[in-house]
């Protein structure tokens, strides 16, 4: 990476730090799109902080889309993060079917930190994936939905326990 492109990124940056103290949702929706990978993802995670449900949908699309796993891996963790049921479709989606097993392995484990009956048959799905990550990632996620269930307990230990 030449200074120059590190300048360009530092001064976005610091307009994305001014954006965020503003709460500017669309800001950070147009930058999902952006040329950098490492401006994408802190866009996904900036934007899950900004806008709660309504990032859930955008930062679904650049699970299925975004060409660089990183990116995806970081829309996973933080649709688990979100913790709404309204993620768990396009999760399952990437624990089925993305080429890399990171980002499968973040999708496992953020449907365990949702915590959803809906995702038990994806990841039981998941145990016989061809990566030993993804299967163990779903276990653990197994293992919570299981104590949610025995316990009807959905609290803030459930959530960090998830994956």
């Amino acid at each position: 990476m030449n200074s120059s492109r590190h300048y360009d990124r530092i001064k976005l940056f610091e307009e994305m730090e001014r954006q965020f103290d503003s709460k500017n949702e669309q800001y950070f929706n147009d930058l999902l799109d952006h040329h950098d990978n490492v401006v994408r993802t802190r866009a996904v995670c900036i934007l899950a902080d900004i806008a709660g449900e309504d990032a859930v949908k955008p930062i679904g699309n650049v699970l299925k889309h975004d060409n660089d796993a990183l990116v995806r891996h970081e829309a996973a963790f933080s649709l688990g993060q979100l913790g709404y049921t309204s993620g768990i479709a396009a999760l399952a989606d990437s624990v089925r079917s993305d080429p890399s097993f990171f980002v499968r392995h973040e999708a496992a484990v953020a449907l365990g930190v949702i915590g959803s009956e809906e995702a038990r048959k994806t990841l039981k799905d998941a145990l016989k994936d061809e990566s030993k990550e993804v299967r163990d990632s779903a276990a653990v996620a197994l293992a919570n939905l299981d104590y949610i269930k025995s316990t009807s307990s959905s609290s803030r230990f459930t959530k960090m326990t998830g994956g």
